[in-house]
């Protein structure tokens, strides 16, 4: 019997790095996609060491459309079937909108939606057809409320949830199952590279990245549409912020985002 194969993009650092172990040492192959090839290949090595599996690396930026396309024509002239699909690439920003640069504002848009939709397009069709597949999809409670000081990011992870749901449901009698991961605030490189270290909801606590990513990868096997993998947010979310008015959640969601220096 063939082993699953998982493509996992932003599989070098984080929660995709963990998620790829998840896979690996569940016995399924995976197809490990991020920039740094170097950092692939140690991956690889430690994954097909210690569980017996086949690790494929495809570097690759998918900070565009005709990247992301390639990258999926890259695999299928590889001869590798997609059975399972992690979208975990994305990043942040910190600021006010009319103060921060254009075209970074543009870029997130560009991988946390665009490459994100894009390789979900390009994949699902072969999934359907085979009656099989699972899709994971890392949003974030972030997208959950609006997000000032970080606007296009929350509004990013806003579209990566109503998204996934929505053609959950689509796919829902075709065998194939869309999830999506909302965490906090989780202890990568994530907010390092954002600048946002020292933002006061980060430094209240962070989750282990390794923690998030077994959530996330359970939920999906259980076919589940949206797991948040922190109680306490998943309890404000749920419980607190709908029924307040919504200047006060905003006012709460720019306290979050403010840097403690």
């Amino acid at each position: 019997m063939a082993r699953e194969a998982a493509l996992i993009t932003g599989a070098s650092a984080g929660i995709g790095k963990e998620l790829a172990r998840i896979h690996a040492a569940r016995g399924g192959d995976v197809i490990l996609v991020a920039r740094c090839e170097d950092v692939l290949r140690e991956l690889k090595a430690e994954l097909e060491q210690a569980h017996g599996i086949t690790a494929h690396v495809f570097a690759a930026d998918l900070g565009s459309v005709e990247g992301t396309r390639e990258l999926h024509a890259r695999v299928r002239a590889a001869g590798l079937p997609v059975d399972v699909l992690i979208n975990n690439a994305g990043f942040s920003h910190h600021g006010a909108f009319h103060e921060l640069d254009l075209n970074r504002a543009l870029s997130i848009v560009e991988l946390n939606v665009k490459s994100l939709m894009t390789l979900t397009r390009l994949v699902l069709p072969d999934m359907v057809a085979r009656g099989a597949g699972r899709i994971l999809n890392v949003g974030s409670t972030a997208g959950m409320i609006p997000g000032p000081l970080q606007a296009t990011y929350h509004a990013s992870k806003a579209f990566v949830n109503s998204f996934s749901q929505a053609i959950a449901e689509e796919v829902a009698d075709a065998g194939v199952t869309v999830t999506v991961l909302a965490p906090g605030a989780v202890a990568t490189e994530f907010f390092e590279r954002a600048d946002m270290a020292d933002m006061k909801g980060v430094q209240q606590g962070v989750a282990q990245a390794s923690d998030v990513a077994r959530i996330g990868y359970d939920a999906m096997t259980r076919g589940e549409l949206l797991v948040i993998s922190d109680r306490r947010l998943r309890f404000m979310l749920n419980w607190m912020v709908p029924f307040l008015p919504r200047r006060r959640v905003l006012k709460m969601a720019r306290d979050f985002g403010e840097k403690t220096g």
